[in-house]
């Protein structure tokens, strides 16, 4: 299923677009290049990003973007600073092995201040998403998207490839989208895409989607990271 990599597509694009390997599981797929004499028929599933050598992503954005190799410190939601990390190219939203730090309990990164360097680590409970602002929407529902208003449009919202859309609601409040989630979401970051259907089966119509601007965190994660962006960090305990 490629329709969460594929919301983009417009109208006027999808009108003259044919999928002839639509229907076709990809073992099939491959028996048929096997019997027109492809090459390329047993040829290993890319699971890297392609322009990306061995995977290694990190060095291609430390070339792009020599500052995010700066150290910093690792610093707890609370305030606390519990260590330094060696550049937030190495982190990503989500993450939880690698931190180098421990305070006994699960670590998950929250928060990426790429400002002042600091790589924000909290419970997982601080990761829970409940909202979502979209940028660059696509929208293919059949009610305009400048009408949808606030009373929104029941919809299921992917934000991740690898798992399944969950209950929510588009809605357009001042010409800006915005999808509420009805369970909280955790490890979303900007940039990524929100995938909107109308059901969760594999059948669904694709809604359209767009690109996370920003997300909104419970009330009370969102209180203690902005006092957390807004104050100087405590210095760590002394060895």
């Amino acid at each position: 299923d490629q329709s969460y990599f594929l919301f983009a597509t417009t109208q006027e694009q999808l009108d003259f677009l044919r999928f002839p390997l639509g229907e076709l599981p990809k073992a099939r797929t491959r028996e048929l290049a096997e019997e027109m004499g492809m090459v390329v028929a047993q040829k290993a599933d890319s699971q890297d990003i392609c322009f990306v050598p061995q995977g290694k992503y990190a060095d291609v954005i430390g070339k792009l973007r020599p500052d995010s190799q700066l150290a910093g410190d690792i610093v707890h939601i609370d305030g606390r600073v519990l260590g330094t990390h060696p550049g937030i190219v190495n982190y990503t939203i989500g993450q939880r092995k690698g931190l180098g730090v421990a305070t006994g309990d699960p670590l998950y990164v929250v928060h990426l201040d790429a400002r002042s360097k600091r790589v924000v680590v909290g419970p997982r409970e601080a990761l829970e998403t409940t909202k979502v602002i979209l940028r660059d929407v696509n929208w293919l529902g059949d009610t305009p998207l400048e009408a949808i208003g606030a009373d929104g449009v029941a919809c299921f919202a992917k934000l991740r490839s690898t798992r399944p859309p969950k209950p929510a609601r588009i809605r357009v409040i001042d010409g800006v989208a915005e999808v509420e989630l009805e369970e909280g979401e955790s490890g979303i970051a900007a940039g990524q895409a929100c995938v909107l259907y109308s059901s969760p089966d594999d059948e669904a119509r694709v809604y359209g989607g767009g690109f996370i601007e920003r997300s909104e965190r419970s009330p009370q994660a969102e209180a203690l990271l902005s006092q957390l962006l807004s104050a100087t960090p405590s210095p760590a305990p002394a060895a």
